[in-house]
């Protein structure tokens, strides 16, 4: 990914018309005007493989072809993702969001595939995407549209809880930034600070580890990284911590809200089906398990 490619070009906002949808284009509206970019509005619908019918009356229904089934969903998605633009232009003529131009793209099938393959050829500089938070029932994590575009695709992808308190960057103030000491990491770490560089961002390292928070070898790693990056980027604030990995989720909450950090930002890497099922990875488990937003950057 070049970390130069976000101050232009497009950010990608797949929605479903949900109270999070709207949450997640406030915030990439907002964004899109701070960085003069163009934002690309997309809704999938999928039209599944088995007949259905149309009632006629309490007795009596035929079933619907394939072809018919696909144009009756249509149909439907086009008047709701039409009543979404016209909620997008109301926003905008209250002045509520910024005048951002803005390309509507709907699409049949499956809405991972869907963003997965624009992301493929188009490479937006972002992926802005509304999620339930950490409630959502947990049959929910193998199918949940944000977590497989997560793993899917190679762009920098914003996951934004129902509930995130902000809906503009200029308002983040804290970011939490996960590092494993993997050169990646380091990669990763220079795209968040060029992405943020016009804010007053403080920035907080962690690393979680199974062991003592003071290992002696994390924490010459941790030495090592605090030399670097205060070579590079001298007049900015970084702090480090180590969590304990027994009790991820908890620890995690806890340092989260002990350090206010309003985003979480880890580095992903490519992971097969067998292992996004079975042993999830660190950004998969904070998607369903925080309400803090997450941004994930692949390298």
């Amino acid at each position: 990914m070049d970390v130069q490619k976000f101050h232009t070009g497009k950010i990608l906002i797949p929605v479903d018309f949900s109270d999070y949808s709207i949450q997640a284009c406030a915030i990439g509206f907002n964004y899109a005007k701070e960085i003069n970019a163009e934002i690309i509005i997309m809704h999938a619908f999928y039209t599944s493989f088995f007949p259905s019918s149309i009632l006629l009356d309490d007795t009596f229904s035929f079933p619907l072809s394939n072809e018919e089934e696909t144009k009756v969903m249509q149909n439907e998605a086009e008047k709701e993702f039409g009543n979404f633009l016209t909620f997008i232009k109301e926003k905008i003529s209250a002045k509520e969001w910024p005048d951002v131009p803005f390309t509507p793209i709907l699409k049949n099938g499956l809405a991972e595939d869907e963003i997965a393959n624009y992301s493929q050829i188009n490479k937006p500089n972002l992926i802005i995407m509304g999620t339930r938070g950490k409630n959502q029932k947990d049959i929910d994590l193998i199918g949940s549209v944000t977590a497989e575009v997560l793993d899917r695709v190679k762009e920098p992808l914003f996951a934004i809880p129902e509930k995130t308190p902000f809906s503009c960057f200029s308002e983040i103030k804290r970011i939490a930034f996960g590092t494993g000491f993997d050169q990646k990491d380091l990669i990763a770490a220079n795209a968040l600070f060029k992405m943020f560089d016009r804010y007053p961002v403080e920035y907080y390292f962690f690393h979680i580890t199974q062991r003592h928070s003071g290992d002696a070898w994390n924490e010459i790693k941790i030495a090592g990284i605090k030399e670097y990056f205060a070579k590079k980027y001298p007049n900015t604030i970084i702090k480090y911590d180590i969590i304990n990995g027994n009790d991820f989720v908890l620890n995690m909450e806890r340092f989260i809200r002990n350090n206010k950090i309003d985003v979480i930002s880890l580095s992903t890497y490519k992971r097969n089906i067998f292992a996004r099922l079975f042993n999830p990875s660190m950004a998969r488990k904070m998607l369903f398990h925080t309400d803090t937003p997450l941004l994930a950057l692949r390298f």
